[in-house]
């Protein structure tokens, strides 16, 4: 029986994309190099500021300063945090109804805390978790189970009874690792459908309303 549903937030609860990418764009023209499109930054946000920072840069990203251009997204990301991020259709729904059946729910975020409290702020919708465990929280992140082990014992519950919610392969990884039964948002920034269903999660649903049905 499910008691709890951890979320990813970014790809999953969250659109941030146009954000990330506004803070991607910034740095490539400091840097005289043009912006990149939606369709090239979108598959890459949900593997972090280096897999932005690759296919923004392409081969001549070893020509720079890494961490110094990891620097710059983030500075620039920080400062626009929520212009225009905002939950994915279905969402607000899915959250009404886990709350309205005493289903707890918590996030599970590799998105450091700096970053992930004032995005958290801005949204209406998800300003109630109080469950809100980041990549930096502990002393791993995913694809370990223990940031999701520590929501769960947060939320006292038992990682059989919980679902994990996510939209990147090391989301599904941590949640068998834990216990947890995966789900797979189709919805997200997942690389392909295709892809996405490789990695054998218990399911894989294409929008956030649909998993009612498995509570």
């Amino acid at each position: 029986m499910i008691q709890a549903v951890i979320f990813d937030l970014d790809g999953t609860l969250l659109n941030t994309c146009d954000d990330l990418g506004a803070a991607l764009n910034h740095t490539l023209e400091s840097h005289g190099l043009p912006p990149v499109s939606k369709e090239v930054y979108s598959p890459a946000i949900s593997n972090g500021v280096k897999a932005l920072l690759e296919v923004g840069f392409k081969d001549t990203l070893v020509q720079h300063d890494e961490q110094r251009l990891r620097q710059s997204v983030l500075d620039y990301y920080a400062q626009n945090i929520a212009v225009h991020s905002h939950c994915f259709a279905g969402i607000a729904q899915l959250l009404n109804a886990l709350n309205s059946r005493g289903i707890k729910v918590g996030i599970m975020t590799n998105k450091p805390t700096f970053l992930t409290m004032p995005l958290l702020e801005c949204i209406d919708e998800l300003k109630q978790i109080e469950v809100v465990v980041c990549g930096d929280t502990l002393d791993e992140a995913k694809p370990s189970p223990k940031p999701l082990l520590h929501a769960a014992q947060q939320l006292a519950v038992d990682p059989q009874h919980c679902f994990y919610v996510g939209d990147a392969a090391r989301d599904i990884e941590a949640a068998k690792a834990a216990n947890m039964r995966s789900v797979t948002a189709l919805w997200g920034y997942v690389p392909s459908q295709e892809v996405a269903l490789s990695w054998n999660a218990d399911l894989n649903l294409t929008n956030p309303e649909s998993l009612i049905a498995h509570i």
